[in-house]
């Protein structure tokens, strides 16, 4: 009985997210009250849960303290102007070309750093760009879109192939060869979508919401605190391929540099202008209500893992009646279909728990993409969708009516791209 109270409660709670402006309830306190319902009948239902709580804990704490120390490193680097650098060299404010620009670079640079940090620093690029907050939202739908899909071919691009790469599930060099094109594919094609529906130019904020502050900071400063906030989080992921230690640590590191280097060089300012641009201040700046929302749905999510919700489903979708390819080719396209409402993360770990196939098999390299790039179908599917969300306080019923169609059509063509060219070539 209390396992199906759950799956309500879930289902419950899940709609209230979704009909936030309709309830005038606050996404992220309906989270933490799902969060904590699920919990309370978890443990009703496996009085041994406490323990499988703190280790969840403990894992949704790496993502909340990752995500705290990109955001700050952003704020800092947006502060200091530093995204002048780029914003200044894209001349273009026509919609349809800007929507390749941003979606190109998103794309790419998500491969080398993460999904979820380049969305907070694409979030942070459309804001220099992008006045109309309706126009700004449509290009963050595309940011969402674009950071999944480039981090679905990159072993360092999405926590789920960081989670197979490391698992010894495929090579960087094998997934990076067999997945690009799928991941280009599910992303031109919102592109292409998103560019016909879209005419016109966008208007470039006025100055007043380019600065509040009445001191200037130099080309040089801006320039030097780009690089160090660049380097900072580029770091990350050298810093876990050299220590093997979690990347939250790396981003911690690089905010405590960045922290240190500006409070020297701000200490001939005047007490007033340093306080402004000290980190002090930057951290009062942190969207601290998107972070909750985050751990009250990962929390959630993990109390359905817990008590066995997960790995009931992966055991249903095993015993879909075709043969092998055919039926890892469905069970792999469902997994991405579910994973916009049930996190990728948990179903991506009850997959690698279920099934034995060996090194670079084409159901690991099709698990990645699917979950990586079939998170995008909802605003609440993947972390860089939850990030954005918070950052630009985006309608979930608006999400769904414009960005989620492309995202499952792109998604959809990808995933077929896939099985063709693993027909074709093998």
């Amino acid at each position: 009985m209390l396992f199906t109270v759950m799956i309500i409660a879930f289902v419950i709670g899940y709609a209230c997210i979704a009909l936030e402006h309709p309830l005038g309830i606050n996404k992220s306190a309906t989270a933490l009250l799902l969060g904590t319902v699920m919990w309370v009948l978890g443990v009703q239902y496996m009085p041994d849960a406490h323990h499988h709580l703190v280790e969840h804990l403990g894992e949704v704490a790496e993502i909340l303290f990752f995500l705290m120390g990109a955001m700050t490193i952003v704020e800092i680097v947006d502060i200091h102007e530093g995204f002048r650098i780029i914003t200044d060299k894209i001349n273009t404010t026509k919609k349809s070309n800007l929507l390749w620009v941003i979606g190109l670079i998103t794309f790419f640079m998500s491969a080398v750093l993460d999904n979820l940090t380049t969305s907070i620093v694409m979030i942070a690029l459309l804001r220099k760009l992008i006045g109309n907050k309706k126009d700004r939202w449509i290009f963050a739908g595309l940011v969402i879109l674009a950071a999944n899909a480039g981090g679905a071919w990159s072993p360092i691009g999405d926590v789920t192939t960081i989670m197979l790469w490391i698992a010894g599930k495929f090579t960087s060099e094998h997934i990076i060869a067999v997945t690009i094109l799928p991941s280009v594919v599910s992303i031109v094609i919102p592109i292409i979508i998103l560019s016909l529906t879209m005419k016109g130019n966008v208007s470039r904020p006025g100055a007043a919401e380019k600065s509040t502050h009445k001191f200037q900071i130099t080309q040089g400063e801006s320039t030097w605190i780009f690089f160090l906030g660049v380097g900072a989080l580029l770091f990350v992921p050298v810093f876990k391929t050299i220590t093997n230690l979690p990347p939250y640590l790396g981003m911690l590191g690089g905010l405590a540099m960045l922290w240190i280097i500006t409070g020297f060089m701000h200490k001939r300012r005047p007490e007033n202008d340093a306080d402004y641009l000290s980190v002090n201040n930057i951290l009062s700046r942190i969207d601290t209500p998107s972070i909750l929302f985050f751990l009250g749905i990962l929390m959630a999510v993990n109390a359905l893992q817990t008590c066995g919700h997960l790995s009931l489903l992966s055991a249903t979708l095993d015993k879909i009646p075709m043969g092998d390819p055919d039926k890892y080719y469905l069970i792999t396209v469902i997994i991405g279909l579910l994973s916009p409402i049930i996190d990728n993360v948990p179903l991506v770990a009850a997959a690698m728990g279920m099934y034995d196939f060996p090194m670079n098999h084409y159901f690991w390299e099709f698990l990645a993409y699917a979950a990586g790039t079939g998170g995008s179908i909802l605003i609440i599917g993947s972390a860089a969708g939850v990030a954005v969300m918070g950052m630009e306080k985006i309608d979930f019923i608006w999400y769904v009516k414009k960005i989620s169609w492309p995202a499952l059509l792109g998604y959809l063509a990808g995933a077929a791209t896939y099985i063709v060219q693993q027909s074709l070539f093998g």
